[in-house]
């Protein structure tokens, strides 16, 4: 049986504000297992990063917390003092925030808030600190880390600062580590790299992810199982393949839908109208108002969880037993058949074969197709055989020539 490090029960909290209160997570039930990697998916303002803040107790102050349970390791954490909690963060449990340049102090060489951590944590010297300092931050990418060390955080890129931030998170290696959108201001080639890079880290030093996002293209190459939350709720929870392509709830169709694939034909799918007040929030099933699916019941009275497997349960009056047959869209209904094949043991993951696409009718070229057809491609040579010189003549042109 995989030993589950963190389990959080029917966590409730809400803000006092100017307005009244908020009631931003209502009833939050999830766990993590050892070593695997959670994805909390959902909207802004669904309650994504308020849940993960409260595992640290790093709420704002005006934040009450309600009811419910984070037990880790045993013991809850919601009943710690700030004393108790300052030995568990950075050691037990560890963060990246969304913005490495506001997570980094400005006028601190980074050297030394990366030994901050070891220092406080680990019985350890400066001096030893700083060598364990440079080994992680070799460790994250970054080249000639030891006289990197000296420099200050303006004197690195946006992707070099996040891994500061992640070699800052992992410096006493955490049993969990808390990513709260961390690659959402880089651009796609730096956010793989460190994707990729948090993912060998992970196996390196066996530690347990849970990873905020909206972004389900990256959820699908990081996570091993997905909680979607709407509304201060989960309203969906399973592994990778039964989110993305077994979905149950109107709300995770929605999503996977406004997200396009290289399979994807027409439209996309938008999901109407925006998430609902919390200062008041309404009765029933929090989604009903934006989906095309609701039933009278959904108005009246919120749906519990139903299971689809043993790990895979959603929070949709569509379940129920009693519930008429809707007709899903029709990306939903792709995804549905490549579950099929999934659950047949097909391999739906790989890419075509290099054998299959010669086969489909494509012939390999001989050295003289190659050459036509790269003449035929090539729009410069077009233009000079327009204008009457010899296409050859392009080897003796520079490129700005060509150009004109």
């Amino acid at each position: 049986m995989t030993e589950r490090i963190l389990d959080v029960n029917d966590l409730r909290i809400s803000f006092d504000t100017y307005s009244g209160e908020v009631q931003a997570i209502r009833g939050v039930d999830f766990h993590l297992n050892k070593g695997e990697t959670l994805a909390i998916v959902g909207e802004s303002g669904s309650g994504k990063s308020v849940t993960v803040r409260s595992i640290m107790k790093l709420l704002a102050n005006n934040a009450m917390i309600k009811g419910g349970e984070i037990n880790f390791e045993g013991s809850n954490i919601l009943e710690k003092t700030d004393k108790e909690m300052q030995k568990i963060r950075g050691k037990d449990i560890a963060m990246i925030f969304q913005d490495p340049m506001t997570s980094l102090n400005p006028v601190i060489k980074i050297g030394k808030q990366i030994a901050e951590p070891i220092i406080l944590h680990q019985d350890m010297s400066k001096s030893q600190a700083y060598e364990r300092a440079a080994e992680i931050l070799e460790l994250v990418g970054i080249p000639n880390a030891k006289q990197r060390m000296n420099n200050y955080p303006h004197q690195f890129s946006g992707g070099q600062r996040q891994r500061i931030v992640i070699a800052i998170a992992l410096a006493c290696n955490p049993k969990i580590l808390i990513a709260d959108e961390p690659t959402t201001a880089l651009d796609v080639t730096i956010q793989a790299q460190i994707l990729e890079l948090m993912k060998k880290l992970q196996d390196k030093i066996e530690t347990s992810i849970i990873f905020i996002t909206h972004d389900l293209g990256v959820v699908a190459n990081v996570a091993d199982r997905v909680a979607v939350m709407y509304a201060g709720e989960i309203v969906e929870e399973g592994s990778v393949d039964e989110i993305f392509y077994n979905p149950q709830h109107p709300y995770t169709w929605g999503l996977i839908g406004s997200m396009p694939t290289l399979d994807t034909e027409g439209e996309l799918i938008s999901i109407p109208g925006t998430p609902p007040d919390l200062l008041d929030p309404p009765q029933g099933d929090a989604f009903a108002i934006r989906s095309d699916y609701a039933m009278e019941i959904d108005f009246k009275e919120a749906p519990p969880m139903f299971a689809v497997t043993e790990s895979h349960r959603a929070k949709t009056w569509l379940l129920h037993p009693d519930a008429p047959e809707v007709d899903p869209p029709a990306e939903i209904k792709r995804r549905y058949a490549i579950y099929q094949d999934l659950q047949a043991g097909k391999d739906v993951h790989s890419n075509q074969g290099f054998e299959e696409i010669i086969s489909e009718d494509n012939s390999i070229m001989t050295g003289e197709d190659q050459e036509n057809d790269s003449q035929s491609n090539d729009p410069y040579a077009e233009n000079l055989a327009a204008t009457g010189l010899d296409p050859d003549v392009r080897t003796s042109l520079g490129e700005e020539d060509l150009h004109e």
